[in-house]
């Protein structure tokens, strides 16, 4: 094993630096998470002279991340807002003439398109919309405004009920299912309609609706070059609700709405992104091979939709995000590496060639990828960029040219002011096989050598996504309250290549779990903690290795399993995708296959369980339903084992979607290790005696 440190960053921003005492800075506290923030969405306005992107903050009064359109100018003189107060805004979209913005604003009213000229400082609102817009995009003549909205349709009946009387107080009518799909997490039952395109003039006016019929149509929207058409990403075909994640490319004629289509393979097509002369088109996508994990690939293909081909099919990652320069010659766009996200640049042979690591920062719970970037004349880019230390702040460079820079600071004056943990990336061989593995070790402020400290593995979600060098709330609070923290990339998890990633298809949970114990084994082999003082939790898919783990060894001293899978044919037939969880997850449906349903579920080995395990869930959480963490709750008590069930009212899936709720969850995991930890078991044992 190898260990490589990333310490808290210290930097000049915008010609100056920031001046921290000498004292001991006080370590992160859950009162700062209120103070936190990050940016996303960065414009390049026209030859890269300045930079349109979204900053979100915390409201601490309402509970709620805030988020506000600013521009800066990327010589890092001047930062300005173009919105403010208690609104959120999205889909921010720039004009050709590189002076209008257009951006959804949402507040206590709805959401609504506006319209920011930014030589005059003015904005406007041009629409009175029923239903939230989104995915703006300008044709390139500047005179039409293209976006998506759902179409309500009327919900089906069941029965005809007699007239009610006037002023009589009837029970709510009954409603009727019909769907495959029918409810999404963080959105609750889903309303009937349809996401349609809608075209309006770009200076206001009546939206008219271009799209038609019984699909969605709700991906980003890319202009043909002559403004006659417009193309979109859309699930078009007629078994859409049980094959979800086929999806092709059309061209939609803006005169009429005449929808024609460009690909036709099974699997998903879209990203699409036209080249500025209007003859070619980038796109990602991959061919089904019904796999857990597939990998996105980029292609190219005539705006006709012939003479398709594969850039790069060597590059073992996930393409992302594929935009052309302004002159049309080179394709930008950001793949997942062994924990770190890369935006790089390849030309229409194949040349590829690296132009940025550190992308991301936009996960402040948890360490997870995610990032966005843009292209501007002269091949100035803009992208997020983030480090262990910092979350997502604005930076700018330019291709072939030496230059980066990073024109916003948003968490400096807080940060630089904070001890935070030091993050150390390890690489391991798992007991399983010797594959090499990835992790990461945060080690708490005021580490002191020699000394042992306790430990927590943090166990990510998925199970196909990963963690890396990038900032997270959680663990910086973990470590804060003394804890060595322990996260790690096992197998399953993305940036290492379709193998890797495969390597738990229609097995997890299972090596992962040899994975992470090795990880655990090489953390203590390193001299600093004390293996009677091992703690783990995770959330998701997390949450199935936790209780998986406690399952299989009884070496933790206690556990938090955070929004669990517990059995696998109850969450397959109640989670809120189950077509897709039946297709790629299990090589059949539950009745078809039971005995391989139950092999891998936690609930299973749950007769072996004598860790102290605690589960958390939110109340409205329909990926990961409260079922499954009841389900688990009452075997535990059944069976004797100390256990607690936190309940997060009102929460989805996203557990930690408003602050509060951050700072909550992370609060009753300590609570829990703390009452499990050798000083509690001290205290009880004293007690007991006398």
């Amino acid at each position: 094993m190898h260990y490589k440190t990333f310490p808290a960053l210290l930097f000049a921003v915008l010609g100056f630096a920031n001046a921290v005492s000498a004292e001991k800075l006080p370590a992160l506290s859950a009162e700062d998470v209120f103070q936190l923030g990050y940016t996303s969405s960065p414009i390049v306005r026209g030859g890269g002279n300045r930079v349109v992107y979204l900053r979100h903050s915390m409201d601490i009064m309402k509970d709620r991340v805030r988020t506000n359109l600013w521009v800066a100018d990327t010589q890092g003189k001047e930062q300005r807002p173009i919105t403010s107060g208690s609104v959120n805004v999205s889909s921010p979209a720039l004009a050709p003439d590189d002076n209008r913005v257009a951006f959804v604003r949402k507040d206590d009213t709805g959401s609504q398109i506006f319209m920011h000229w930014l030589d005059r400082g003015h904005t406007a609102q041009l629409t009175r919309l029923a239903d939230a817009p989104k995915h703006l995009a300008f044709s390139p003549d500047g005179q039409w405004l293209a976006f998506t909205m759902r179409v309500p349709k009327a919900p089906p009946t069941m029965g005809k009920l007699p007239q009610k009387p006037e002023g009589a107080e009837w029970a709510p009518p009954p409603v009727v299912v019909d769907r495959v799909v029918y409810r999404s997490d963080g959105s609750g039952n889903r309303s009937h309609g349809f996401q349609h395109v809608f075209v309006m003039p770009a200076d206001g006016g009546s939206p008219r609706q271009l799209t038609s019929g019984d699909y969605h149509h709700s991906g980003a929207i890319v202009w043909a070059a002559d403004s006659k058409a417009l193309f979109i990403s859309a699930n078009r075909n007629e078994d859409w609700a049980l094959n979800p994640v086929n999806s092709d490319i059309h061209r939609v004629a803006l005169a009429d709405g005449a929808i024609t289509t460009l690909t036709d393979r099974q699997g998903p097509d879209g990203n699409q992104d036209v080249s500025p002369d209007g003859k070619q088109i980038a796109f990602t996508g991959w061919d089904d091979r019904l796999l857990g994990y597939h990998r996105s690939r980029l292609y190219v293909m005539d705006v006709d939709g012939s003479r398709r081909r594969e850039l790069l099919p060597e590059l073992d990652r996930d393409v992302a995000q594929p935009q052309w320069s302004a002159d049309g010659r080179r394709i930008f766009f950001s793949y997942d590496d062994r924990g770190d996200t890369v935006l790089a640049v390849t030309d229409l042979s194949g040349r590829m060639s690296e132009l940025a690591r550190g992308l991301g920062g936009k996960s402040l719970g948890r360490p997870y990828s995610g990032s966005d970037f843009a292209v501007g004349g002269n091949d100035v880019f803009a992208y997020t960029s983030g480090s262990t230390a910092r979350p997502a702040d604005i930076s700018i460079g330019r291709r072939g040219a030496d230059f980066r820079r990073q024109l916003t600071a948003v968490n400096e004056n807080l940060l630089a002011h904070r001890e935070l943990a030091t993050v150390e990336e390890l690489w391991l061989k798992s007991s399983a096989d010797g594959r090499d593995i990835q992790a990461w070790v945060a080690k708490p402020p005021g580490f002191t050598p020699g000394e042992k400290y306790p430990l927590i593995l943090e166990i990510h979600g998925g199970p196909f996504t990963n963690y890396g060098f990038r900032f997270s709330t959680e663990v910086q609070l973990f470590a804060a309250a003394g804890y060595v923290v322990l996260y790690v990339n096992p197998r399953g998890s993305t940036s290492y290549g379709e193998d890797f990633g495969n390597l738990i298809h229609h097995a997890y949970p299972g090596q992962d779990y040899d994975d992470l114990i090795s990880a655990v084994d090489a953390t203590i082999d390193a001299g600093y903690v004390d293996p009677d003082q091992l703690y783990v939790t995770g959330g998701s898919g997390g949450g199935v290795l936790t209780a998986w783990i406690v399952g299989n060894t009884d070496r933790f001293r206690a556990a938090v399993v955070a929004k669990p899978v517990i059995n696998w044919t109850s969450f397959a037939l109640t989670a809120d995708n189950s077509p897709y969880f039946t297709r790629y997850w299990f090589d059949g449906m539950p009745w078809e296959v039971q005995g391989e349903y139950w092999r891998r579920s936690p609930l299973s080995l749950v007769g072996n369980v004598d860790t102290p395990t605690m589960l958390l869930t939110g109340e409205a959480d329909l990926r990961t339903p409260m079922a499954e963490t009841e389900q688990y709750y009452q075997a535990l008590k059944l069976r004797g084992v100390d256990t607690a069930m936190v309940r997060i009212p009102g929460a989805s899936h996203s557990i930690a979607k408003r602050p509060s709720q951050l700072i909550a969850m992370v609060a009753a995991i300590l609570a829990w290790f703390e009452r499990y930890g050798p000083e509690a078991a001290s205290a009880t044992q004293s007690g007991d005696d006398s």
